[in-house]
């Protein structure tokens, strides 16, 4: 009699039952996904060491993306799992690292970080023709030229003079016109990178170079660098540095009042909120370059809803809670792997590899395509200066219009104030 009062009962509502049937499908096909093995995506990040803000900031991005992405069903219908491991900000570890994430983990997918820090892994990765998804990392391809390699990162073509070339075109707009040039950078791959840019960059705007000095990674003290900097009384100052040595050059450069047109260049750090605070009004007229700032010429589809996001995370997570650097890459690169995964129902490292090579992609820092070696087919490295900061509050570089875009022109949003010391 139960089944028969059922029978009718279904007869009587069929609307009810296909719904109902409808969420038995719905509910074991979600099931089913969850049985199924993750896709593991495997990366080595700074979580502690100098790039440990960026670090951090760039995992909340990826974990966000993964959250949403399984929040839908994960992708060919498995879930996304993260594996990743403390790099320390040091090269020696990385290579253990990827050998764990190959050959004990068996991630399907491989990411990485950092100039200095990819390299160290690139002749395993390429030993077992992995593909691998890079971000923030200048020039790492450049003598590798892997096919399966791709940055994430706005370098463009140009990876090793991009940032000195936007630098020096600056430059070239104030009047009179600069003549001299002195070069500031760490013995490290990096900033090494830029340099090598920087002096082929220096004979196209007919720049003398009067000052060309590296400084051991390790260096505390930076005044005797500016002081020997100030001594060949440079028009404008090009420094390549790491996030320590970032602060610690244009603290020395206040003090002693370094006189120069322009100052900065290509200084990882200043874009990290927590430097940003440390350094206060000395940043004002810094000249650096940064990969997007809030501003009208950059509200790409997306990218407002996911600042929104990781804002409201990183107050509890304490990271970086800004999160105009690195976050909005690291984000859009899950969305280049989830977008060349979805059109070709593959997770093979050539098939993905190919097609990546071969599209474009829509993500929340604009349209994004790959040339040969795996960089942006154009470039979009911001110029920004510092303007009327005002002590050290982080509200102010909201909405606040602190940092002012100089270059490139079809994104320029303010004018330069020069000189750096007044």
């Amino acid at each position: 009699m139960k089944v028969c009062r059922i029978e009718i009962a279904l007869k009587a509502r069929p609307r009810m039952s296909l719904l109902v049937a409808a969420a038995v499908t719905l509910s074991g096909a979600f099931f089913s996904a969850q049985a199924q093995e993750p896709i593991k995506i495997g990366f080595g990040v700074s979580l502690t060491g100098g790039l440990a803000s960026s670090g951090k900031a760039h995992l909340m991005s990826k974990q966000i993306w993964a959250e949403e992405i399984n929040a839908k069903g994960g992708l060919l219908g498995r879930p996304i799992k993260l594996v990743y491991y403390d790099d320390q900000t040091n090269a020696a570890t990385v290579p253990g690292i990827y050998a764990k994430l190959i050959d004990v983990d068996k991630v399907d997918l491989l990411m990485g970080h950092a100039t200095n820090l990819i390299v160290a892994a690139m002749p395993l990765i390429i030993e077992r023709k992995k593909l691998v998804m890079v971000l923030l990392a200048l020039g790492s391809n450049a003598e590798f030229k892997y096919p399966r390699y791709f940055q994430s990162a706005a370098f463009g073509p140009d990876s090793k003079g991009v940032l000195s070339n936007n630098f020096f075109a600056v430059a070239k707009s104030l009047a009179p016109e600069p003549k001299t040039v002195a070069l500031v950078g760490a013995d490290a791959e990096f900033s090494n990178n830029v340099l090598i840019g920087a002096r082929e960059n220096a004979k196209k705007y007919n720049l003398k170079i009067v000052y060309d000095r590296s400084y051991p990674p390790a260096t505390v003290d930076y005044t005797p660098i500016m002081r020997a900097t100030q001594a060949t009384s440079p028009d404008v100052v090009l420094l390549a540095s790491y996030p320590p040595d970032s602060v610690g050059l244009v603290r020395a450069a206040t003090e002693i009042g370094l006189k120069t047109q322009l100052f900065g260049g290509a200084m990882v750090g200043m874009q990290y909120a927590s430097l940003m605070q440390q350094l206060g009004e000395k940043l004002n007229r810094v000249v650096n370059y940064h990969l997007y700032v809030p501003s009208a010429k950059m509200n790409f589809p997306g990218i407002e809803a996911f600042l929104k996001t990781y804002q409201a995370q990183a107050k509890e997570a304490g990271t970086d809670p800004l999160g105009f650097y690195q976050p909005p890459f690291a984000y859009a690169a899950m969305q280049v792997l989830e977008q060349a995964i979805k059109a070709t129902g593959s997770l093979n490292d050539d098939k993905l590899a190919g097609y990546i090579h071969n599209n474009a992609f829509n993500t929340i820092v604009g349209e994004v395509r790959f040339n040969e070696l795996g960089e942006w087919a154009t470039a979009r490295m911001l110029l920004v200066q510092f303007q009327n900061v005002q002590g050290s509050g982080l509200d102010q570089y909201m909405t606040g219009h602190k940092q002012v875009i100089l270059y490139p022109p079809e994104y320029k949003d303010g004018e330069l104030e020069a000189p750096f010391a007044k």
